[in-house]
């Protein structure tokens, strides 16, 4: 559920932020994801102007990454109040009622669940065409048991109007759900399909590998995507780290050890911290 707004939003930041010094300083240190610098700058954006419902906005976006959730709650709070009408202020309110959630207590849990589930709900209506909250409802939906307003028909349904936006991300959508569904040879279908129109797109060619990785199916189809992603340009932010852990996860799949172990320490070797490579690599020894 936890899914932080795309950086590119604190363009708007020209809107609460008068100085162009504070300004960029600000937008620098969240594309740096500096976000206890970015606090410090924002909280003294709203103490001098406290009926700033943006500055309340990227000020709780600090907070989740930061994990200060029972205060990411309060300013996003504070910021759908003071503006009503936006719909993304009122999907990152979902989630920051999502993973208060996933900390809470089993009978607070529910309460706050139902509340993540309005909060992308409001998402929805007052921006239909918002994928990214419509995506938000889907993953909740696909994740959430029935008494909480969750369930696979509402996940299908969404994916079917993310696919009318954006035919493209509906193929996704609908692939992740066939995979939560354990319908393996589906989901591989659709990222075929998304791949006949762009075969170089890194993120799908990923998730081919990944979905071979942890179904233990389609294995040289995975491997193949895997090594073509580390001849393109990473589109996640942790690089190519992630692609040879999950080459190493196939190849110890096929029986290739030493294979697997190159692959663990290749990622280890860009990311000495990565800890499911090093987790990986403990089982090996």
């Amino acid at each position: 559920m936890h899914r932080i707004a795309s950086l590119f939003l604190l363009l708007a930041v020209s809107t609460f932020a008068a100085d162009s010094a504070l300004r960029e300083q600000v937008t620098t240190l969240f594309n740096q994801r500096q976000w206890a610098e970015a606090q410090t700058m924002l909280e003294k954006v709203v103490a001098a102007t406290p009926d700033n419902a943006e500055a309340y906005f990227y000020l709780g976006q600090c907070q989740l990454n930061r994990g200060d959730f029972k205060n990411a709650v309060a300013v996003f709070e504070k910021a759908t109040t003071l503006a009503p009408a936006k719909s993304e202020y009122f999907r990152l309110l979902g989630d920051s009622y999502g993973v208060t959630a996933q900390k809470a207590g089993l009978f607070a849990k529910f309460g706050w669940a139902k509340k993540c589930k309005a909060a992308y709900d409001k998402s929805v209506e007052l921006d239909p065409t918002n994928i990214n909250a419509r995506w938000s409802v889907m993953e909740y939906c696909r994740q959430a048991p029935g008494f909480v307003g969750g369930g696979m028909d509402g996940a299908y349904a969404q994916a079917a109007e993310i696919k009318k936006l954006d035919p493209a991300r509906g193929r996704i959508a609908y692939a992740s759900l066939y995979t939560a569904d354990k319908k393996f040879p589906e989901a591989f279908a659709v990222y075929e399909e998304v791949l006949k129109d762009e075969p170089n797109d890194y993120s799908t060619l990923y998730q081919v590998g990944k979905l071979a990785d942890t179904t233990g199916q389609e294995l040289d189809r995975g491997l193949a995507a895997l090594r073509r992603c580390l001849t393109l340009t990473p589109t996640d932010p942790r690089g190519y780290v992630p692609a040879h852990w999950r080459i190493g996860n196939i190849l110890l799949r096929k029986g290739d050890k030493a294979g697997a172990r190159a692959a663990y320490e290749t990622a280890l070797k860009l990311n000495p911290n990565f800890t499911e490579a090093i987790e990986s690599l403990k089982k090996l020894n």
